[in-house]
């Protein structure tokens, strides 16, 4: 079987162009016992990556230069020589950038792609959807009448994570970088308000005159500039929920400032960062109240598909200048 796959070439300085991945060929042998061959059909494309491909210590290994980029993958099973699959069956693993690849059934999980459409698996009910359930409902915990901002609000994470704010009775105010995003935002997923912070003139001010009682959570996906406006209006015991700084990770130099702990300390503000990995105990319990929510329609979802396994490193790229509503994917057929 011969397979196409996506390396790291060499590692990103700054934003990853293009030239830092590189498709080779690849002979596959026959699945082994317990293994399955697989057809990739989805692929995930991840900020989150950015981190994985510099060689610097985090809460994942880093890539291996000349070795293929690993993602979340929605695949068919082609082979199987374990009792787990059957030939036809659709999976989901952390499995390389192929077209092909054979890969341990202990590691995979088979999916409802008639139920819900295949790309779901890999954004509101994987790991973006599982990331804004724990960030919400355990590190932010709005209340009623509480008021909930979401930066990054169109992407994977941030339209879950205001649906599940709005379904706690809170408030919730969306940050994106479109008026497109913003429209979306408080006309399909229930955001009470969405700004534009690239066409806003004073973001601080802004937030202010949205959120007229303050925040009371801020679920950060961001950083940056974006982050320091939303601080200055956090409340008394507000929670501060770090998930991303995507603003951040093409920065060649880390920025260190402690402008904002002042802040955290008169208003004793509670900040907790978090890897959804945290929660891996609980996962099946979340998946089970967000399919709920989605089969009842109270969480909506999008995404963003782009088609050829060619496109991954583009695609992947595109992420950093917010190309994408919703899940970005590639599908492959």
């Amino acid at each position: 079987m011969n397979s196409r796959e996506i390396v790291l070439a060499s590692r990103p300085l700054g934003l990853p162009s293009t030239g830092n991945f590189r498709t080779e060929s690849k002979i596959l042998d026959k699945p082994g016992n317990n293994e399955v061959l697989l057809k990739a059909w989805y692929f995930s494309v991840d900020p989150y990556m950015r981190g994985r491909m510099s060689n610097v210590k985090s809460y994942a290994p880093s890539f291996e230069v000349d070795k293929p980029i690993k993602g979340g993958v929605v695949a068919r099973v082609i082979e199987s020589r374990s009792k787990l699959f059957a030939e036809g069956d659709c999976v989901i693993g952390i499995l390389p950038w192929a077209t092909y690849c054979i890969e341990k059934a202990e590691n995979l999980r088979k999916v409802d792609t008639q139920m819900f459409p295949p790309g779901y698996h890999l954004g509101i009910l994987g790991m973006p959807g599982l990331t804004a359930y724990f960030g919400i409902m355990e590190i932010g915990k709005p209340k009623p009448g509480e008021t909930v901002v979401i930066s990054g609000a169109a992407g994977a994470v941030g339209i879950v994570a205001g649906q599940i704010a709005k379904l706690q009775g809170a408030y919730v105010a969306g940050i994106a970088g479109t008026d497109e995003k913003c429209k979306l935002l408080t006309d399909e997923y229930r955001f009470d308000v969405a700004l534009n912070y690239k066409t806003s003139k004073a973001l601080r001010k802004d937030i202010a005159a949205s959120c007229l009682n303050g925040v009371d959570v801020y679920f950060d996906n961001v950083g940056g500039e974006v982050t320091d406006a939303v601080v200055a209006n956090l409340n008394n015991h507000s929670r501060f929920v770090l998930c991303g700084q995507i603003s951040q990770y093409n920065n060649t130099r880390i920025a260190m400032s402690p402008a904002m702990l002042p802040v955290f300390l008169t208003r004793s503000v509670m900040l907790q960062g978090f890897i959804v990995g945290n929660y891996s105990t609980r996962f099946d319990e979340a998946r089970v109240q967000l399919t709920e929510w989605v089969s009842k329609g109270q969480l909506k979802y999008t995404e963003t598909i782009i088609h050829g396994f060619d496109k991954l490193p583009e695609t992947f790229i595109s992420l950093f200048s917010g190309k994408n509503q919703g899940k970005m994917l590639v599908k492959t057929e």
